[in-house]
């Protein structure tokens, strides 16, 4: 079985605008079902499909905070089949 495996991390500082701006790209790109994501290191494209799992993290510590979301879900390549759940009885 062969494994795909790619990963785009990116880190910057950015003003509250900024940050606005690529979460707006991000809900974009979700609303249009394809997320690019690329810069001077690299780039990923990612195809969101079906039920997202969301998970959203605030945590204040004192004069640090900190806000995590994040969204996950498993792409359908058709190499795993689903079994359908059968229920018999006696009677």
């Amino acid at each position: 079985m062969k494994t795909e495996k790619n990963l785009f991390r990116h880190e910057s500082l950015q003003s509250i605008k900024g940050a606005q701006d690529i979460l707006k790209a991000i809900t974009k790109g979700l609303a249009k079902g394809v997320l690019s994501f690329s810069d001077d290191h690299g780039e990923i494209r990612l195809a969101p499909r079906g039920l997202l799992h969301l998970k959203v993290t605030a945590r204040k510590e004192d004069d640090y905070h900190r806000l995590d979301i994040r969204l996950s879900w498993q792409a359908s390549n058709g190499a795993s089949k689903k079994s359908n759940l059968q229920i018999n009885h006696d009677g």
